[in-house]
């Protein structure tokens, strides 16, 4: 499979309020030229609704968003979820509370490694979204490298977020390297300075080593870019279409 860039649907949550809303949205973000979706931040809707909104307007969903919880106790309908949308790939998008500390992350690793292996055998790949929390060090290492360490790598994957590993305080390139051949998904975002805050930006306009980003996703066997912008400072769907063409100019299509 050739790698695709895709919108992460969150960027977009204040338009996906209702139905009517999504319908509108899904069809602004394929005229901006994306042809597939994270699912995330989304209102109350019918699955299969969703699939035929989606169908319509010629988007794939790359990958969807789950909780810890959900997969915990809604496994079976997660997987329901998953099928319909035909979608391969969920991410947690952040560890529960409870979690975030050192015997925590050992935990997390192992109770994320079973839920993988049922995951795997319905045909879907589970993957790890990272915020910035996970880089505070716990002797000689920082949380996300416990959880990655003692995770079972044929089953435990990274959807690597560049901005949040760079707000860590740690290398995006270099945590791309460390986690090569366990990338599925990586969430694009840049990182820019305004008025001495650090701020989200849309990729290429702001300070992140995009040639190199690039380049080490290429070598770690990344399959899908999805572009994220929690907070916008402009009309989320020009933030969107911004980030795609700058990353086509990069020569990412």
């Amino acid at each position: 499979m050739s790698s695709v860039i895709g919108a992460q649907l969150y960027t977009l949550r204040d338009y996906l309020k209702t139905p009517e809303d999504i319908a509108k949205s899904l069809k602004k973000v394929r005229e901006i030229g994306y042809e597939a979706v994270q699912i995330s931040g989304m209102g109350p809707i019918d699955t299969r609704e969703l699939k035929k909104i989606l169908d319509g307007e010629g988007l794939k969903v790359c990958a969807t968003r789950t909780s810890f919880p959900q997969l915990q106790n809604e496994f079976e309908k997660v997987i329901e979820d998953q099928k319909i949308l035909e979608c391969d790939f969920t991410a947690v998008g952040s560890m529960p509370e409870e979690y975030q500390n050192e015997e925590g992350y050992r935990r997390f690793a192992k109770e994320a490694t079973e839920i993988a292996r049922k995951l795997k055998e319905e045909e879907i790949i589970f993957g790890y979204h990272n915020h910035s929390f996970e880089f505070q060090k716990y002797g000689d290492k920082v949380g996300l490298e416990i959880l990655f360490d003692e995770s079972d790598p044929d089953l435990v994957t990274a959807e690597l977020d560049t901005y949040w590993v760079q707000h860590g305080g740690a290398d995006p390139i270099a945590w791309i390297k460390k986690l090569s051949g366990r990338i599925y998904h990586i969430h694009l975002k840049d990182m820019a300075i305004v008025g001495r805050q650090q701020v989200m930006a849309e990729v290429g306009e702001g300070n992140l080593n995009w040639p190199g980003i690039l380049a080490a996703c290429k070598e770690a066997g990344v399959k899908w870019y999805c572009v994220e912008q929690d907070k916008c400072q402009r009309d989320p769907f020009e933030s969107l279409a911004i980030s795609l063409r700058n990353l086509k100019e990069m020569g990412l299509e």
